[in-house]
């Protein structure tokens, strides 16, 4: 059964029709157009889908649409303002830590939270921040190397 809902994406406010058990990843990616977040698991085990809801990291997988009316959410899309890359977009660039760029968006959408919450987190607190994303192309290395950059400012 299909019901209307409203949700505040990326600070703009969209009225669509949705399944009632339907996942907010399939409206972000579907129904929206926002491919940025990314289809991985399907089953909140990678982190692809990540997204935040009220400054919070959620699995867009695992989320119903329903639950995330009256809620911020804030999609890879946007971050980035005015044409400019978000310093934390900027440093995953900078350092390498895009390359195949499946799983990018996921590791920056965490990275966001962890860093609205800590000013200058040790290499333990990134690890333990991304260890719900998996990248099978960087090794970790450069991804950690690029949070601490952008939590450094550069």
């Amino acid at each position: 059964m299909m019901q209307l809902v409203t949700l505040e994406v990326n600070g703009e406010q969209h009225e669509i029709a949705v399944e009632a058990d339907g996942a907010l990843l399939a409206v972000l990616r579907d129904g929206l157009g926002l491919i940025g977040t990314k289809r991985g698991c399907d089953t909140g085990g990678c982190g692809c889908c990540t997204v935040l809801v009220d400054g919070r990291a959620v699995y867009s997988c695992m989320m119903y649409t329903l639950s995330a009316q009256g809620r911020k959410i804030t999609t890879i899309e946007g971050l980035a303002a005015d044409g400019k890359l978000d310093p934390l977009q900027e440093a995953f660039v900078n350092t390498g830590a895009v390359q195949c760029g499946y799983c990018t968006c996921g590791f920056i959408m965490v990275a966001k939270q962890l860093l609205s919450e800590t000013n200058n987190p040790d290499e333990d607190a990134i690890r333990h921040a991304i260890a719900g994303n998996l990248c099978r192309c960087t090794g970790y290395h450069k991804i950690v190397e690029a949070i601490r950059l952008a939590a450094k400012g550069g």
